[in-house]
């Protein structure tokens, strides 16, 4: 680990000391899962008579474009929780001396943040009854919370979160022909910003960003990509497929239905909702995601934050594909025959066993053996670079097949036979140009995503409720 990502305990400690007015100990310093440039680390402020403080630091080692920053995020605490709204309590603010970068201490909120867990285990089998309600009350107090008493925010309507969102397309150079099929759908139903002027946008509310004990809700997460704008944006991004984590006929974050939060959310004084205009910031939301991953994966591939997890998220893009295409096209029709992938026997100079082999018994390592026996940040990404290697598996015994499939089928869509990026390249640029989507291309765009997925996720392509 770089020196960008560790932390001097006795450096903590002397601003702790600082901030606490009261001098303490740092204990039990450990860096929380996630977050891999924007950094949360849980430690204890023990001070000399004993009193312990639970606390956690958020803190930035350099600086992010596009997002909120930590003194802005720390005000922002402040009046959320004025307004109501469970959030954890910010303790101080981090300052240069303190040689930490820019942050700030919060309390710690015990709890389960992992979604997984949340909608599987036991322990919170009670909580996933009540989990809508909560959430549909805490977004209608989040978007009532005064306007005036906010720090300066970024107003991001649709219009304005469409163009930064095509210019970053724009910036990869990577084709999509699926994003721009999402990026004009969006420009042509976009809605108007709500009559009573822009409220207050959380811009992350979802499972994972919800700290819940068994009784439900305990506090609210990660307030950096807020900002003004339609409130609505919230309850579409709640209801993105991907943060379901694998429940998917539960609309809303894998343990609610939409009508439900909608309910809940009107009766907490919450604007009525028309589904329809949360099924447009759902597309919109799905399409955020899959630029995210495109993002992460590109600071793994620049060297600016080596990580299995932002390598992992690259092949995400498929599955947030897969899902704009439900949701704009309608649900998916079935596998094309003529799309079927079958391997060839491969001959090659080698002993057994091949290398598909040897990196499935490397993955099933991990599985058995290394999962089992860590913890945290540990287990997690040896979890993550499981299924990177189960990846490298499957494109290693379908994948030059599948991309000759691909291949042959856009070439006889486009009327031209080219490199495969030359062909996909073309069809994004048909797409962006207003292209009538007839039944091939509507065909080739579903199946050239699930030939991706059957490399990434195989089980993706089922139904999302």
């Amino acid at each position: 680990m770089s020196r960008r990502h560790t932390i001097e305990v006795g450096t903590l400690a002397r601003a702790a000391t600082r901030g606490l007015g009261t001098s303490v100990e740092v204990e039990g310093l450990r860096r929380l899962s996630g977050g891999a440039s924007r950094e949360t680390w849980s430690f204890d402020a023990v001070a000399a008579d004993g009193a312990r403080h639970a606390l956690v630091l958020r803190r930035d080692p350099g600086a992010h474009v596009g997002q909120v920053g930590r003194e802005a995020e720390f005000d922002l605490l402040r009046a959320v929780a004025a307004a109501g709204v469970t959030v954890p309590t910010v303790r101080f603010l981090l300052e240069p001396g303190d040689d930490l970068g820019a942050g700030f201490v919060m309390d710690r909120v015990d709890g389960e943040t992992i979604a997984r867990r949340i909608l599987r285990d036991d322990a919170y089998a009670e909580a996933r009854t009540r989990l809508t309600a909560q959430c549909g009350e805490a977004l209608a107090r989040i978007h009532a919370t005064p306007v005036g008493s906010l720090p300066d925010l970024d107003l991001l309507g649709p219009h304005e979160q469409v163009a930064q969102y095509r210019a970053l397309i724009d910036g990869f150079g990577a084709p999509h022909p699926v994003f721009e099929l999402a990026l004009r759908w969006l420009t042509e139903h976009a809605p108007p910003m709500p009559a009573d002027g822009p409220r207050l946008v959380h811009g992350d509310f979802r499972n994972g960003n919800l700290i819940v004990g068994p009784e439900g809700v305990r506090s609210i997460l990660d307030w950096e990509l807020s900002h003004l704008g339609d409130p609505v944006e919230d309850l579409g991004w709640v209801c993105v497929r991907s943060w379901r984590f694998g429940v998917d006929d539960r609309r809303v974050g894998g343990f609610g239905d939409l009508p439900d939060l909608i309910a809940a959310y009107v009766a907490a004084g919450g604007a009525p909702v028309d589904p329809e205009h949360v099924r447009y910031w759902e597309v919109f939301g799905t399409l955020k995601w899959g630029v995210i991953c495109q993002m992460q994966c590109a600071a793994h591939e620049h060297g600016l934050v080596r990580s299995v997890e932002n390598a992992a998220l690259g092949r995400r893009v498929a599955e947030t594909e897969w899902d704009l295409l439900d949701l704009i096209l309608g649900p998916d029709p079935g596998a094309d025959p003529a799309w079927s992938i079958t391997p060839a026997s491969a001959e090659a100079p080698h002993d057994t066993p091949s290398a598909a082999d040897l990196v499935a018994a490397v993955r099933e390592y991990l599985e058995r053996d290394v999962m089992p026996a860590t913890e945290g940040r540990v287990s997690f990404h040896a979890r993550v670079a499981a299924n990177v290697l189960g990846m490298v598996e499957r494109e290693l015994t379908i994948g030059p097949d599948a991309a000759a499939v691909v291949r042959r089928r856009l070439a006889d869509l486009l009327g031209h036979d080219a490199p495969l990026r030359t062909l996909v390249d073309d069809l994004a640029t048909r797409i962006r140009a207003g292209a009538d989507l007839d039944g091939a291309t509507t065909t080739a765009l579903r199946e050239t995503v699930r030939t991706k997925l059957a490399v990434s996720n195989p089980g993706y392509t089922g139904s999302a409720g």
